[in-house]
């Protein structure tokens, strides 16, 4: 399931991000992929540890914190702490597919990433190239969100950054692993959930129809959730 969630971070909270950003120090981004992947990997990242990198990457989780179709759409479970990349003069990022399982920083706790997230910083007019190119089973789909907006997408899902040839694309992307691991069960547990949210105001609390709706989305997390 892909899923675009709009305004993650507001115009404000965009511009500051970019004040701080377009002052930072990048680092080449080879050196953080995996055996394969660097070999094809040519862009800039920030240091994780840097203070930039760790107050932006908080506030980013406070966001999703407040937001209601990132929690339904990911049933979050862990968040590996936001990155940042800046990709400009023909950079670029070939074909490749996330590892499976990541170590928390800091800790000796693992990740499974099931979902990838790529918030973007950039406004779409400020660079040519620099999509970001999904391979799904409809195809392959190339994203460009407004600044601010993000995109979740399987992590098993192989995918590339096209070449920017102009101007410079700055992204945060990161990993979820969510209380449910399979896609195919998340995506009907998401659909369930929408139509429970978009029938909520328009019927009574006590609506026989909208409580069955609301017992079996539960009981289903309650089956496939792993806590």
């Amino acid at each position: 399931m892909l899923t675009t969630i709009e305004q993650v971070l507001d115009k404000d909270e965009v511009r500051q991000f970019r004040g701080y950003l377009d002052r930072a120090e990048w680092q080449d981004g080879a050196g953080t992929g995996g055996t394969l992947a660097r070999q094809v990997k040519r862009n800039r990242q920030l240091d994780d540890a840097s203070e930039v990198a760790v107050s932006l990457g908080n506030h980013i989780l406070r966001a999703l914190g407040r937001n209601p179709l990132f929690i339904s759409a990911a049933l979050p479970r862990k968040i590996y702490p936001p990155k940042f990349n800046r990709y400009e003069g023909g950079e670029t990022y070939g074909t490749h597919v996330d590892s499976a399982v990541m170590q928390m920083p800091g800790s000796h706790l693992s990740l499974r990433t099931d979902l990838s997230a790529t918030l973007f910083l950039s406004e779409p007019e400020e660079y040519d190239g620099g999509e970001l190119q999904i391979e799904t089973e409809f195809g392959v789909q190339a994203i460009r969100l407004r600044a601010g907006d993000m995109v979740l997408y399987p992590s098993s899902s192989l995918h590339r950054v096209t070449p920017v040839t102009r101007g410079a694309r700055v992204a945060s992307f990161f990993w979820i692993e969510s209380l449910v691991g399979d896609d195919g069960e998340r995506a009907l547990l998401f659909d369930l959930d929408q139509a429970v949210q978009q029938l909520t105001p328009v019927l009574p609390a006590d609506d026989a129809r909208l409580l069955k709706m609301t017992n079996v989305y539960h009981n289903l997390l309650r089956r496939w959730a792993v806590t």
